[in-house]
């Protein structure tokens, strides 16, 4: 390619799985992380915010996931995340629940509502609590036991994975989204060679080598890594507001603490002197 291009920028990402060209693309890679959780794989999706080019000109790229609906009805939300922070887990919970919330219209019951499954794929770790990269979420009781089939969150945090041998397709789109700035077309690994994986090089390659694509690569590469430095700086800015505030909490815990030690002195004090 002309220009190395990263897989997991916003623009990029959305016109891989959010184009109307690459429906295919987005029914693979459904199929690819759901085929344990759908009765039957997807043949076909409507993508309700198919992705428009002329949305990477703009320095806020609003809408940035990609949506779907299947031909039953299920809702389908994927994202892309560069940054992991502390209410991020939050948000996704807040956007499944958007989603799913929203399918009611005016006098419609509540079995009208469809399964809603959400899919966020993390550059950055989220969960260091395992070496898990794929964690799938449900509204379950303690004994695991399912409250209500109505889909669920994927978190896929491509850090941890470093599979070296692609033994299923969720593998290998992982792979792609990690290694995908590193391929050369002209040169393509075993594992890129699937019909899937070469369409997926080809939407790469045309923001790589044409010339208003690659603009608009890199005015949104630009002001996502803006975005990561205000980001960090926000946050070490919180911390240090966390820190300082412990810190007085402490002194003055000390200074009580203190005082009543003076207290306890002068009551002793007292006892003995009469």
């Amino acid at each position: 390619m002309k220009h190395p291009i990263d897989p997991t920028v916003d623009c990029v990402f959305k016109a891989l799985l959010g184009a109307d060209e690459n429906r295919n693309l987005l029914v693979h890679f459904l199929n690819a992380f759901l085929a344990q959780e759908l009765m039957a794989p997807l043949v076909w999706v409507e993508i309700l915010n198919p992705y428009n080019d002329k949305e990477c000109l703009t320095d806020k790229l609003s809408i940035v996931d990609v949506k779907a609906r299947d031909e039953a009805g299920r809702l389908y939300q994927i994202e892309i995340q560069l940054t992991a922070y502390v209410h991020l887990p939050a948000r996704i919970l807040y956007n499944w629940a958007d989603i799913f919330s929203q399918q009611l219209q005016s006098g419609q019951d509540y079995h009208a509502l469809k399964p809603t499954y959400a899919i966020w794929l993390l550059a950055e770790n989220l969960l260091r609590h395992d070496s898990d990269y794929v964690h799938h979420f449900k509204m379950r009781d303690e004994q695991n036991r399912e409250f209500s089939h109505s889909g669920g969150i994927w978190v896929l945090e491509l850090p941890k994975f470093d599979a070296t041998m692609i033994e299923t397709e969720a593998q290998r789109w992982l792979k792609f989204f990690k290694e995908g700035e590193r391929l050369n077309d002209d040169a393509l690994p075993d594992w890129m060679t699937t019909q899937e994986m070469q369409q997926a090089m080809s939407t790469l390659t045309t923001f790589s080598e044409k010339e208003r694509q690659y603009h608009q690569y890199q005015t949104r590469q630009e002001y996502l890594r803006e975005q990561r430095t205000l980001q960090t700086e926000l946050e070490q800015a919180l911390a240090e507001k966390e820190a300082a505030i412990q810190r007085e909490k402490a002194a003055t815990q000390r200074e009580a603490a203190a005082l009543a030690e003076i207290e306890r002195l002068k009551a002793l004090l007292d006892q003995k002197l009469h």
